[in-house]
């Protein structure tokens, strides 16, 4: 199971920061597992996956609920829109092969946008749901 989270977590990831569009709006591959302590902002970072058993009586497989966090303090909350917009657009239905693992498919499920308790940042966090079985 952890390698299969792993690996659509890296693909995730590559291809977000190969994406054009979502690139333009950080500022660069802004792309984060964890940030570094003084990134600038905007930028995403991956954020919880839950990952549950969805195999059936003869194949393996699992469910995976990915959520990706947007950070921007741009004033207002239009960038960190623009930037949920933009992870849609790169992830939603997209051609992925993580390593080892065939993914089967990857939808977006829900996303919020909101700010943040220091009046600042806006915080958009924007979920997706995937299926994955081994190859």
């Amino acid at each position: 199971m952890s390698n299969a989270s792993a690996a659509l977590r890296a693909a995730i990831h590559d291809a977000l920061t190969a994406d054009g569009a979502l690139v333009a709006l950080l500022g660069g591959p802004k792309v984060y597992d964890e940030p570094p302590r003084a990134a600038a902002f905007p930028y995403v970072t991956l954020g919880e996956a839950r990952v549950s058993d969805f195999s059936t009586g003869t194949e393996e497989g699992w469910e995976h609920q990915l959520t990706l966090h947007a950070w921007s303090r741009q004033g207002g909350h239009r960038e960190a829109h623009l930037i949920a917009g933009a992870l849609l657009q790169a992830l939603d239905d997209a051609p992925l092969s993580p390593d080892g693992h065939r993914l089967v498919n990857l939808r977006f499920s829900v996303a919020d946008v909101r700010r943040e308790a220091d009046g600042r940042t806006y915080h958009a966090l924007v979920r997706f749901r995937a299926v994955t079985e081994p190859v």
